[in-house]
């Protein structure tokens, strides 16, 4: 059996103008108006109860219980999923959690702690298309362990969004959305999940001619995160934004399929994959619009971004302080399609950087063209010898993304500790992410008993089935230039460094050694040496 034990918050990012204020001892107190109109779900290990009576069995009434758990069956072939034994669970393991299956739309406040269970929201397979299919849950002091799959999750409510990758924007308005979570003020509360790998639907697999790997299947069921929806979900703080979310993950944090909007509330998330994942392609939207998000990604599977939306990323406000796996080639913010910063305070470390769009706050990023070990701190002061930003981190990085409205033009210097950092201005140093070949970022420890995945593919096949190379190669055999291609003279395909010889990555030298670091509004970039 997986032992999935709560994880101590390790990753710690010190700002000026924000404290953290995750610290149980300086919880105001509770907000009862949240409450208002709310089922009362306490929970406990000897017995659950609903607004007072002992919750039932009965699978007809709004709230019951049964020991159903949907997981990842062990001893199974390659036919059944595609996972491993690490994924795989016991018949015993899975029957020992008790499942609190909600089934009607409404409000419902979770309090008590349940050691081997989970929260399941339910409301039929109708409810996506019904706006009236909308359920609350109220997190007032509990807390939830599941060791075989997520500890909370929405399955079927109200889908307010569209999977239309054509209409697909970054600007979306989750107000409707079917799943809400509202983190009460004065309430400490923590989800300690696992995870669902994918699991074929049985009628649609089909096998290679050898029939040893399925060509094609169809999802069952795959949940990756610890608090997980496969609707569009709000997080929401109460009136004073001063309630605590702690997850704990095995695998990644916060996910949904669709959208997620953090409109408040305090969230910490240690995971050892993805703190959050918004898994749409190219239509998901991440926004913040408030609250704190502090993400420490511990890199227990091996890689990890901060925050991964396979769509966008929008921070219009709020604190996001995010520190991605330091063994992988992940960021603190990752967006396949583009990330926003108009607003809030933006800290976030690791070994990649993704597109920011100007047009938003300032912000600066410095590459660093050595490794920075975790616990060690980097300060940012103005011209005035004001800290506006300093970061203390367990996990080490070589890239650092900063944005605040303190952020402002001017001269800046940068610190570790006492030493002044030097630097120059331009591009990204591309020495901090995995290399192809399995390998760490100098300086790089994996975590205690893991061991590397195989190499994925990663680029899709050509049509002639190969793939392109990567390292200065000529194109793969059979690989064709599009009809009436001319090489034009002096403007010949650039040949790509061998990712393999870090004496071939670029090292970026734009001019003159910097002391001081000129912020201008946009995006600022830097090398620091």
């Amino acid at each position: 059996m997986k032992n999935l034990k709560p994880m101590a918050i390790i990753f710690v990012l010190l700002l000026t103008l924000s404290a953290c204020g995750t610290s149980v001892d300086d919880l105001h107190e509770p907000d009862d108006s949240v409450l208002t109109g709310a089922v009362k779900l306490e929970l406990s290990d000897e017995k659950i109860t609903v607004d007072g009576e002992t919750i039932t069995t009965d699978n007809t009434n709004s709230v019951y219980i049964a020991n159903d758990i949907i997981y990842y069956e062990n001893g199974k072939d390659f036919t059944y999923g595609e996972g491993g034994e690490k994924d795989a669970h016991t018949k015993e393991e899975a029957e020992s959690h008790t499942v609190v299956h909600i089934t009607k739309a409404g409000k419902y406040a979770l309090s008590g702690k349940l050691s081997k269970g989970q929260i399941a929201v339910d409301l039929g397979e109708d409810a996506e298309e019904n706006n009236e299919a909308v359920v609350t849950l109220v997190l007032n002091g509990v807390e939830i362990t599941c060791e075989v799959a997520p500890a909370v999750i929405f399955y079927n409510v109200y889908e307010c969004g569209e999977n239309d990758t054509e209409a697909a924007t970054k600007d979306v308005d989750t107000k409707n959305a079917g799943a809400n979570v509202i983190i009460a003020d004065g309430t400490s509360n923590t989800v300690n999940g696992s995870y669902v790998e994918k699991i074929y639907k049985p009628d649609t697999i089909q096998l290679n001619d050898d029939k040893t790997e399925v060509e094609d299947a169809k999802k069952l069921h795959k949940y990756d995160g610890a608090f997980y929806s496969k609707m569009s979900m709000n997080v929401s703080g109460g009136t004073e934004n001063t309630g605590i979310l702690t997850i704990n993950a095995e695998n990644e944090g916060l996910d949904s399929e669709l959208h997620l909007t953090i409109n408040g509330g305090i969230i910490n998330i240690n995971s050892g994959n993805d703190g959050i994942n918004t898994n749409e392609d190219g239509v998901s939207v991440t926004t913040v619009n408030g609250g704190e998000l502090h993400i420490n990604v511990t890199g227990t599977t091996g890689e990890g971004d901060g925050i991964d939306s396979n769509g966008w990323l929008v921070i219009n406000g709020g604190s996001v302080r995010a520190s991605a796996c330091a063994i992988s080639g992940d960021a603190g913010i990752d967006s396949d399609m583009g990330i926003h910063i108009n607003g809030g305070t933006v800290l976030a470390t690791g070994n990649m950087l993704d597109r920011i769009e100007a047009g938003g706050q300032n912000y600066a990023v410095f590459t660093f063209t050595e490794k920075q070990e975790g616990g060690n701190g980097i300060q940012l002061k103005n011209s005035e010898s004001k800290t506006i930003m300093e970061a203390i981190q367990e996990n080490a990085f070589t890239i650092l993304i900063f944005s605040s409205p303190e952020l402002t033009e001017g001269e800046y210097t940068l610190w570790h500790g006492d030493e002044q950092l030097k630097g120059v201005s331009g591009g990204m140093n591309m020495q901090g992410g995995m290399k192809p070949d399995g390998e760490m970022p100098e300086g790089a420890e994996p975590p205690e008993g893991f061991e590397f995945p195989e190499k994925p593919d990663g680029v899709p096949p050509m049509e002639n089935g190969e793939r392109p190379q990567m390292n200065g190669q000529q194109p793969p055999e059979g690989a064709e230039q599009p009809e009436n291609f001319e090489q034009q003279e002096g403007n010949e395909p650039p040949q790509m460094p061998d990712a393999n010889n870090r004496d071939e990555l670029p090292q970026i030298n734009t001019g003159k050694e910097l002391t001081e670091f000129e912020i201008q509004n946009g995006g600022n970039m830097f090398q620091v040496l």
